[in-house]
């Protein structure tokens, strides 16, 4: 190909958003620093799941991505106008025993916290949905 022919560059072009895609996937499962605050768990987390925030006139509605935890894992609390989201994704036992191809979900403890919008909120139903989970934050 000719250095001014478009396909030269697209195509240099593409492989580079690959390229950043793939830094951006790896940085998001990289272990987090603890974070030193009065309630800090007693080992630091591991991992931190990818969130979306949405308000409606009454609520927030928090949805954490962590398909393949158990609900009854997860701790979801509010101190001081922060969400925290924690818990732990437990290995499977086929692991021991398992030659791995790839390994792409993250495992062990995580934690992500939340600075909320101004105002209060009470937890309202955390659930477990498609692999997500949502928490209703009612405003008070």
């Amino acid at each position: 190909m000719k250095k001014n022919d478009p396909r030269a560059w697209m195509w240099s072009d593409a492989v580079e958003m690959l390229n950043r895609a793939e830094r951006l996937h790896r940085q998001m499962f990289q272990p987090v620093a603890a974070v030193h605050v009065r309630h800090a768990p007693a080992r630091p987390p591991a991992w931190e799941p990818p969130v979306d925030i949405l308000e409606t006139e009454r609520e927030l509605l928090v949805l954490a991505a962590l398909p393949g935890v158990d609900p009854n894992r997860i701790e979801v609390a509010i101190h001081n106008g922060v969400l925290t989201i924690s818990g732990e994704r437990v290995q499977p036992a086929e692991l021991a025993h398992a030659v791995i191809h790839r390994m792409e979900l993250p495992q062990g403890r995580f934690e992500r916290q939340l600075a909320l919008p101004a105002g209060r909120y009470e937890i309202a139903r955390p659930t477990v949905v498609n692999g997500c989970l949502a928490i209703v934050l009612r405003k008070v």
